[in-house]
């Protein structure tokens, strides 16, 4: 196993301006200082940028939750993110996402049976994770279902999600021994 980096900051270790970032944290819908936070707590002003936009991507997102841990699952699968797919893919079950979508995901396919908005999601997510860009098919299909605001969140979901599986890939963050890491697949 890889050494762990950035070990989380104790309290007396703290700056008045991380104990306050940490405190909305811990006080917030979250109710833990997890995932990319001890990290970003090295900069408190980042770290608290990083917790409103986490908040408005988590709880103020106009996709319904299936679709938006959806598009979380791919980022972390894309980006090999373990601890990003140990809490989401919990999530995503606990919102509605089926079992098989989740699985097929982790194991880098395109899952069967999709629902429209679900195929959506997909394809505008993989596209755009994997060309850099999207077709005109792709983002005329989603402006269409999600409208300007859905294609928006969809698209800071997927962006905010690459700065927290980056983060927790640096940190090398850990799944706890009784979760379930993302399978090894060959890349694409």
């Amino acid at each position: 196993m890889a050494k762990k980096r950035l070990r989380p900051l104790a309290d007396d270790e703290m700056t008045e301006a991380q104990r306050r970032v940490a405190e909305a944290v811990l006080s917030g819908p979250r109710g833990g200082l997890r995932g990319p936070f001890p990290a970003l707590l090295r900069k408190p002003k980042l770290a608290e940028c990083a917790r409103r936009l986490s908040d408005c991507i988590r709880y103020d997102n106009v996709l319904p939750p299936p679709l938006r841990e959806l598009a979380i699952l791919i980022v972390a699968r894309h980006w090999d993110a373990h601890y990003a797919w140990y809490a989401h893919s919990t999530i995503a079950l606990d919102e509605g996402l089926g079992p098989a979508i989740v699985d097929a995901i982790a194991e880098g396919e395109e899952p069967d049976g999709l629902g429209v908005d679900e195929k959506i999601v997909y394809d505008f997510s993989r596209e755009l994770l994997n060309k850099n860009d999207l077709g005109d098919a792709t983002y005329d299909a989603a402006l269409a279902r999600f409208g300007e605001a859905g294609v928006v969140d969809l698209t800071a979901t997927i962006g905010f999600y690459c700065l927290v599986a980056v983060t927790l890939n640096m940190l090398r963050e850990e799944v706890p021994d009784d979760g379930k890491r993302l399978p090894d697949i060959e890349p694409r």
